[in-house]
């Protein structure tokens, strides 16, 4: 079983950029970036390498500008049974 493995990025004067964790070398799970003031510019959550769900993207404040729906991009072209077929 492969464990997530955290991540953490930052700006060239040291603030914090991004933080989130990896599975094996690709992005899952929540994410957030961050402006070198500190605030949180965006957030969303990774599946296998891809966006998927709602994206938050934050005006100069921290404060919601809007949401984005996100295509959950690992699954395409993949037919997915509930019941054996």
């Amino acid at each position: 079983m492969m464990k997530t493995q955290p991540f953490k990025q930052c700006h060239k004067d040291g603030s914090i950029w991004a933080v989130g964790q990896l599975l094996d070398g690709a992005a899952t799970g929540y994410w957030e970036w961050f402006r070198k003031d500190g605030t949180k510019s965006r957030s969303g959550h990774f599946k296998n390498g891809h966006q998927v769900g709602e994206w938050t993207t934050y005006d100069n404040k921290g404060e919601v500008y809007k949401v984005t729906m996100m295509k959950d991009k690992s699954i395409e072209g993949k037919i997915e049974f509930d019941h054996p077929v």
